[in-house]
């Protein structure tokens, strides 16, 4: 069965990583980021004349949820000529609308396809130490008044998806260390090649 794969999770958890490594291991698999849309997003930032701010107001009223849009129509339209899509994007607040995802669901059922959210769960000191590393400007604000801005991620489980130890359409994927990736890895993957 075709099937639409979302590796989700607040930033710094580890999506690109995973979904890389899935995207290799996989068959068939149509690989999509979101951040590929970044060099657009920036132009609209200086067409409009504002700074470049992933985490403002501008952000949130006109580029947000579009990219979303894009990246999922990209995603249903590769469903078309292959088995697999795999879309790396947090997914943040539509993993958590139950709504939203039934409606994904339901559009991809349509087309014959099923979803699976594969959620990173990291501590989120680990994903401060990886956004310092990475040295990425989509982070500058986020490093910068990080109190602020952890204080509205959430971390736990989405559990509009059903629980992870019963429901295949939510899988785990730890990633706090190596060693907890390397078997979540080894878990997961003969669960999305099927």
């Amino acid at each position: 069965m075709k099937k639409m794969i979302l590796v989700t999770s607040p930033p710094g958890c580890g999506k690109t990583r995973l979904s890389k490594r899935l995207a290799a291991a996989l068959h068939h698999v149509v690989y999509l980021d979101k951040d590929t849309l970044i060099p657009l997003s920036k132009r609209i930032f200086a067409v409009a004349g504002q700074p470049y701010d992933r985490s403002s107001d501008f952000f949130e009223e006109n580029i947000r949820d579009y990219e979303y849009d894009v990246i999922l129509v990209l995603g249903f339209e590769a469903l078309s000529y292959d088995d697999t899509v795999l879309i790396n994007a947090p997914f943040s607040r539509e993993v958590r609308d139950a709504a939203y995802m039934q409606a994904l669901k339901e559009k991809l059922a349509a087309q014959g396809a099923k979803l699976v959210v594969v959620w990173i769960v990291t501590d989120p000191e680990v994903c401060h130490q990886r956004m310092i590393q990475r040295n990425s400007d989509r982070d500058t604000w986020k490093l910068t008044h990080w109190d602020e801005y952890i204080a509205g991620v959430d971390f736990s489980i989405p559990d509009t998806l059903g629980d992870p130890e019963t429901s295949e359409n939510l899988l785990l994927y730890h990633n706090s260390t190596d060693e907890m990736a390397d078997a979540s890895l080894a878990r997961i993957l003969p669960l999305l090649e099927d």
